[in-house]
C-alpha cells in the first residue's frame, strides 16, 4: 500500500514538472516571436533626408519630371506626391513608386507614417544619399493635427522612410499618347500600375503581329517612346515589366486603331 502511494505521487510530481516545462516553454516562446516580429517590422525602416516645395497645401510642381502632369493633384495622387533625389528618381525609372515616410525627430512630428508617391525630380537633392522633397501637402501630413505649419518650417527635416507597394483600389493602368507621337512615332505616359509602381522596360506589340514584341525606349520620366522609322499598325499591345520584382503584365489592345495623340486610354489590367 506504502509503495503503490509512493508510486501515485511520484507520477504525479513527474506530470507536474512536465507539465510546467510544457508550458514555460510554450509561454516562453511567443514573446521572442513577436519581439523579433517587432524588430523585423522596424529594422526595414530606413534614414533620409527631406525638405517640402511649392505650396505649403499644394502638390509641390504641375506633374514634374515625370510627366504626369495636372494628375497629381487629383485622386489617386492627390498631392501625396514627392520629388526624388537622384537614388529615388533613378533617371526617371523610379517615377511612380510609393513610400512611406514618417518623422520622429521634432515635437511636431506625430511619428505616424503616410504613403507618397515619385512623381519629380530633385537633382540638387544629394546632401543625404536618399532625399525627399515633398509636395507641401506631404510634408505636412507627417504633422500632428493642428501643427502642419509648424512641421513646414522646420527646413532640412530627419525622417524615415520605405519602400511599398502601390495600390490603387478600382484603378487600372492608363496610357496617355504624347502629343507628339504620330504614325511613325509612338510615345505614351504610363501611370497607376500598382504593385512596383515603377517599371523596368515596357514593350510594344502591333497589330497582326502574334509574337513580335518590339522594345520601347525610355523618352523622359515615365514617358516611353517607339520610333520605328515607318507606319505603325494599330491597335497596340503594351507589355510592362515592374522595376523591382520584375512581374510583366500585358495590355492587349489597349490602344486602339483610331488613336488619338494627347488621349487617354484606360487598360482593363493592373499589377
Amino acid at each position: 500500500m506504502a509503495f503503490t502511494t509512493l508510486q501515485n505521487m511520484f507520477s504525479l510530481f513527474t506530470l507536474a514538472a512536465t507539465f510546467s516545462l510544457l508550458f514555460n516553454s510554450c509561454y516562453g516562446f511567443y514573446p521572442k516571436l513577436l519581439n523579433a516580429s517587432l524588430a523585423a517590422s522596424e529594422s526595414d525602416w530606413s534614414p533620409a533626408g527631406a525638405t517640402w516645395y511649392g505650396s505649403p497645401t499644394g502638390a509641390g510642381s504641375d506633374g514634374g519630371a515625370c510627366g504626369y502632369g495636372s494628375s497629381v493633384e487629383q485622386a489617386p495622387f492627390s498631392a501625396m506626391v514627392s520629388a526624388g533625389g537622384p537614388s529615388l528618381f533613378k533617371s526617371g525609372k523610379g517615377c511612380g513608386a510609393c513610400y512611406e515616410v514618417k518623422c520622429t525627430t521634432n515635437s511636431a512630428c506625430s511619428g505616424n507614417p503616410v504613403t507618397v508617391v515619385i512623381t519629380d525630380e530633385c537633382p540638387g537633392c544629394v546632401s543625404e544619399s536618399v532625399h525627399f522633397d515633398l509636395s507641401g501637402t506631404a510634408f505636412g501630413a507627417m504633422a500632428k493635427s493642428g501643427q502642419s505649419e509648424q512641421l513646414r518650417n522646420v527646413g532640412v527635416l530627419q525622417i524615415q522612410y520605405r519602400k511599398v507597394p502601390c495600390n490603387y483600389p478600382g484603378m487600372n493602368i492608363a496610357f496617355h499618347v504624347d502629343a507628339g507621337s504620330n504614325p511613325n512615332y509612338f510615345a505614351t505616359l504610363v501611370q497607376y500600375q500598382n504593385g512596383d509602381g515603377d517599371l523596368s522596360s515596357v514593350d510594344l506589340k502591333q497589330a497582326l503581329e502574334s509574337d513580335s514584341w518590339q522594345p520601347m525606349q525610355q523618352s523622359w520620366g515615365a514617358v516611353w517612346k517607339l520610333n520605328a522609322g515607318s507606319s505603325l499598325r494599330a491597335p497596340f499591345s503594351i507589355r510592362l515589366t515592374s522595376l523591382d520584382s520584375q512581374q510583366t503584365i500585358v495590355a492587349t489592345d489597349v490602344i486602339p486603331a483610331d488613336w488619338e495623340a494627347g488621349k487617354t486610354y484606360i487598360s482593363v489590367v493592373n499589377f
